[in-house]
């Protein structure tokens, strides 16, 4: 349903009559902006960047993940193309993964430790992050941006 609301000016103080008419290009960067932050900050803390830790959770997760299979499942969410093979080398130089003579990689005792330190940290800021917002309302800001990249998906030039 389309509000027939005037696309107006980003504008962070908006008041809520005056939402509807705010683009979502400005507040879905917005808001990237400010999760990255806090979620990058946050495990500088502990010494880990979200590279580091995508890349614990592809090679914790996968079934023996090569350095290109690790490297092509994250290729959408990397800043560059650099970021996730030099996650990987830090990661081997840690001793937070290992590879077998084949190059599969696999998370060492030293690596599952810290994914679950990781973990923690990652699910609070996650409450912290959702808090007073009921799953209901995450899931239907999630279908209306899923809606809106559909739409833009299907239109033609």
């Amino acid at each position: 349903m389309n509000s027939g609301a005037v696309p107006a000016t980003a504008d962070p103080s908006a008041a809520d009559d005056a939402l509807a008419a705010q683009p979502i290009g400005y507040w879905s960067g917005a808001v990237h902006k400010a999760v990255i932050k806090r979620l990058r900050d946050s495990m500088a803390g502990i010494d880990v960047t979200q590279p580091q830790w995508w890349t614990l959770t592809r090679v914790g997760t996968g079934n023996g993940p090569t350095r290109a299979d690790v490297v092509t499942q994250l290729a959408d969410v990397a800043d560059g193309p650099d970021e996730v093979p030099r996650a990987v080398d830090q990661l081997l130089h840690r001793g937070w993964i290992d590879a077998d003579e084949k190059g599969r990689l696999r998370l060492t005792d030293a690596g599952r430790a810290a994914q679950g330190r990781v973990r923690d940290l990652v699910a609070g800021l996650r409450a912290q992050i959702h808090q007073g917002i009921s799953d209901d309302e995450y899931v239907a800001a999630l279908k209306v941006m899923r809606r809106m990249i559909s739409n833009i998906d299907s239109m033609t030039d």
